[in-house]
């Protein structure tokens, strides 16, 4: 049975937000939404130019529409609009008995400007507050709700204790609006925790606070504890900011896609890495592994660490020209491979898979003959604070020819110093492909 989630918000015709945002991370996470549309919003990235609201009385057929037939595990609220709304749809969590309630209060616009009423925002704190398992205010919102003035972390736990008074049994409030690394506190009645996490460079994070709460209530559907889907669900949308793109000409949605499908991904990543191997093997090129062995890497899209690089566990093995694996590839495995790889990255996101042979003269005629190109770099050249760090060589050198090149050359090699082997790395863009321009020099 999947999780069912019934989502009570607006709509944004932009796509990032309200609605189809809640809609699109149940569905990714694998639960069954549900809606009860409470205002049609017209508007995109760079803001709202018109909302229409729904009738108070629709909402709750909505909502009478879809409880008693397919059932509710759990229910969040986004905007509801008016005191109207807002005491309809009270009512019915009531009458359904529906006890895991996630409130997202959108009170406050990212402008600044108040999204309620007076009146309205009395109701939502007199009736809906008491009536949440969850409540997600961000700092604006706890501060309406809780008529403190927030400037740090002990404000945002008065701020909590003020909201869980008023009968929500757990508070989340969100510290993004403040400067620095954000932090969010959770209290649960009895004790606060405090959820870190560095601030994200993207500035494309339309539809965060929906999706934070969806992901809370289809958590909460599955069964997990409050304080777990609240960190799942950070955890969630702190990879979908990381994710995001530039949709638009305003600020751009999260993109929630790329961290639900990086399991399947991670899968794709390591049967890519076997494929390439068995072909390696078939065609015996041991002869062109270096003193140290070889290794052959992939990276997750956007990998930005070597946990996300999967290689071979004690590289490959080789006697004669056969070729043979200690283990089958792993995520984090290889901090040699990763180091290239993410290195790469940084330059051509495309470029996610590397492959280190032997240096010979001989390798380097191959490759020009075969059209192949080439760039170098030298230990010679290092800084002093390169030589002292252990492992940084790698990553300077393949930095200081990406830097010079408008296109990733297919090989970068140096020539060692030493205690340093002379070596070649083959780029590419996947596995296959590498192996292929190594078996144009075999």
């Amino acid at each position: 049975m999947f999780p069912r989630v019934l989502t009570v918000a607006g709509s944004d015709s932009g796509g990032g937000a309200g609605i189809q945002a809640d809609l699109r991370t149940i569905s990714l996470l694998g639960g069954y939404g549900m809606s009860a549309i409470t205002a049609l919003t017209a508007q995109n990235t760079r803001g709202v130019v018109g909302i229409h609201e729904v009738p108070a009385e629709f909402v709750g057929l909505q909502m009478d529409a879809v409880i008693p037939d397919i059932g509710v595990d759990a229910m969040k609220t986004g905007m509801l609009s008016n005191s109207g709304i807002i005491r309809v749809v009270c009512r019915k969590v009531r009458q359904y008995r529906i006890s895991k309630l996630v409130v997202d209060p959108v009170m406050v616009a990212k402008g600044g400007a108040r999204l309620l009423s007076p009146e309205a925002e009395e109701t939502l704190k007199k009736e809906l507050v008491p009536l949440a398992q969850i409540i997600t205010p961000n700092i604006p919102e706890a501060e309406v709700l809780a008529g403190v003035k927030i400037r740090g972390v002990g404000a945002m736990k008065t701020a909590a204790r003020e909201v869980r008074r008023m009968g929500a049994r757990y508070v989340l409030v969100k510290g993004g609006h403040l400067s620095g690394d954000p932090v969010d506190v959770f209290f649960d009645g009895r004790s606060f925790t405090e959820l870190r996490g560095p601030r994200l460079p993207s500035p494309h994070t339309h539809g965060s606070g929906c999706t934070l709460s969806a992901v809370i209530a289809l958590e909460l559907a599955k069964g997990s504890p409050p304080k777990a889907a609240v960190e799942k669900a950070k955890d969630f949308v702190a990879s979908a900011i990381r994710f995001s793109f530039p949709l638009g000409q305003g600020i751009g949605p999260l993109n929630p896609f790329t961290p639900a499908t990086r399991e399947g991904e991670r899968y794709a990543v390591i049967q890519s890495l076997k494929m390439a191997f068995r072909r390696i093997q078939e065609k015996k090129v041991g002869h062109l592994f270096p003193e140290v062995q070889s290794n052959l890497g992939y990276a997750l899209f956007m990998a930005q660490t070597p946990e996300e690089v999967a290689a071979f566990p004690g590289r490959f093995v080789r006697w004669g020209n056969e070729v043979a694996r200690v283990a089958d590839p792993e995520f984090g495995v290889s901090q040699h491979i990763a180091k290239i790889i993410l290195t790469a990255l940084r330059f051509h996101p495309e470029m996610r898979s590397a492959m280190n042979l032997r240096y010979s003269d001989d390798l380097l005629a191959r490759a020009r003959k075969a059209g192949l190109s080439l760039g170098h770099f030298s230990r010679k050249d290092e800084p002093a604070w390169v030589k002292r760090r252990e492992g940084s060589s790698l990553s300077w050198g393949v930095e200081q020819v990406l830097r010079k090149s408008k296109a990733v050359p297919d090989l970068i090699y140096d020539r060692g110093d030493v205690g340093k082997e002379p070596m070649i790395r083959v780029l590419g863009r996947n596995p296959m492909e590498v192996v292929e321009k190594v078996l144009r020099l075999a």
